[in-house]
């Protein structure tokens, strides 16, 4: 299946779109709603990997399949190693089956969870027998995913002695892990955090909470695209706030050198994206260490405006759906792109004198890789020239409404 993404400027310049909550906060309070059941939630992501989770924490079946869902493997690895009496086989795709989770295993296993691997050492599906896990402190290296750590993290407040982590190397992802302290400490856990060290001491119960989840910062990322690239349209995006938990709320200070200003309204939890009259630098010279999820996008916007980009901290790309350098690398070349990648960064050369008159006589077709941000970060590139775009249902993995959303905006997609 291909859809084929063309451009039609809106009759108006102004347009309003709800987006999903946020799939990284929703899939961490699920955990911790899982273990303090009067927690309640309200504005849940409503994406696949959510609904995938919420169904797996639902499930009294002994084989959970997770499909594509990594951040639910992770979270539910240690979920279950905890969960006494009970005895599960997790497994998810072809592509699932390929990731690394050794790093998590091995540190549950320090702390006396029972997990086995089923086919390949280091990856799953994995056999897991849930019992009390009584030690409470825990070595993990810290360089590879933040998620690892924050499956720990959660359920920490549930162990008997709390847990204390000590991070080994160079902290990847550092907001998400911010995330998961802010969110801990919001439903009354006590938790400690001084340079590699996190502790978090146990909870046996907590008051009753409600917790609404902020609109996703990462699906933002693609209306910030979509400014960037349009002439002079403005797009107001629900519900988000100024001082967000999310890592990825970085783009409204990224996108201010591409040409958009983001206002925040307090009152009306909202922000609006509208173009800026700053001159575009040459060359985008950025570290995403701590937001690697939106590089897909910024890649695409600056080829888009033709100017360069610098990008490193990448290096986290390489284990998520695809193999997203690569995949850059392949897909911006089908454009004409001047594209150089490392084990954790990219290059990308502004071409002079580009034009996108000679890319539509060409029928393009972007590859997604069974990755939704490939075809979201692809996508604004529809205001410069048609293309058609691989397995186009794949953004339901995060943010199902994407393609009636970006009607809104101008951007059409028509299965062909």
């Amino acid at each position: 299946m291909k859809a084929r993404l063309t451009y039609k400027k809106p009759a108006e310049e102004e347009v309003k779109i709800e987006v999903t909550g946020s799939k990284s906060e929703s899939n961490r309070l699920l955990i911790l709603q899982a273990f303090y059941n009067n927690i309640s939630l309200t504005n849940i992501s409503k994406s696949d990997d959510t609904q995938v989770l919420q169904e797996a924490l639902a499930s009294v079946d002994d084989n959970l399949d997770i499909h594509h869902a990594g951040t639910a493997m992770r979270f539910l690895t240690a979920f279950f190693a905890v969960q006494q009496n009970r005895e599960v086989l997790l497994t998810g795709s072809e592509r699932m089956q390929q990731r690394p989770i050794g790093i998590l295993v091995d540190a549950l296993r320090d702390l006396g969870a029972e997990i086995f691997y089923e086919k390949n050492e280091g990856f799953p599906p994995l056999r897991i027998k849930g019992k009390k896990l009584k030690k409470n402190t825990v070595n993990i290296q810290a360089n590879v995913s933040s998620q690892y750590i924050s499956a720990l993290m959660l359920i920490a407040p549930s162990l008997e002695n709390g847990l204390e982590l000590k991070l080994q190397g160079l902290i990847t992802s550092t907001p998400y892990l911010n995330m998961t302290l802010s969110l801990l400490e919001k439903i009354g856990v006590e938790t400690y955090c001084e340079k590699n060290k996190i502790k978090i001491l146990p909870k046996k119960k907590v008051e009753r909470t409600e917790v609404t989840v902020e609109s996703d910062w990462s699906s933002a990322s693609y209306f910030y695209s979509i400014v960037a690239l349009s002439e002079n349209l403005s797009v107001t995006l629900t519900s988000y706030s100024e001082n967000s938990l999310q890592g990825d709320s970085e783009l409204s200070l990224i996108y201010k050198n591409l040409g958009v200003e983001t206002f925040f309204n307090s009152e009306e939890n909202s922000i609006t994206l509208s173009k800026n009259k700053e001159p575009l630098p040459e060359m985008l010279m950025l570290d995403l260490t701590n937001t690697p999820d939106i590089a897909q996008t910024i890649a695409v916007t600056c080829f888009g405006l033709n100017i360069g980009c610098d990008i490193k901290g990448l290096h986290t790309l390489k284990i998520k759906e695809t193999d997203r350098l690569v995949a850059l690398k392949n897909e911006l070349g089908k454009f004409g792109s001047k594209i150089k990648i490392t084990e954790d960064s990219l290059h990308l050369s502004a071409l002079k004198n580009v034009g996108f008159a000679n890319v539509s006589s060409k029928v393009i077709v972007v590859e997604t890789y069974q990755d939704h941000r490939m075809a979201m970060a692809f996508a604004p590139l529809a205001i410069k020239t048609p293309f058609f775009v691989s397995e186009p249902t794949v953004v339901s993995k995060s943010f199902p409404t994407f393609w009636e959303d970006l009607q809104k905006a101008g951007i059409f997609s028509e299965i062909k």
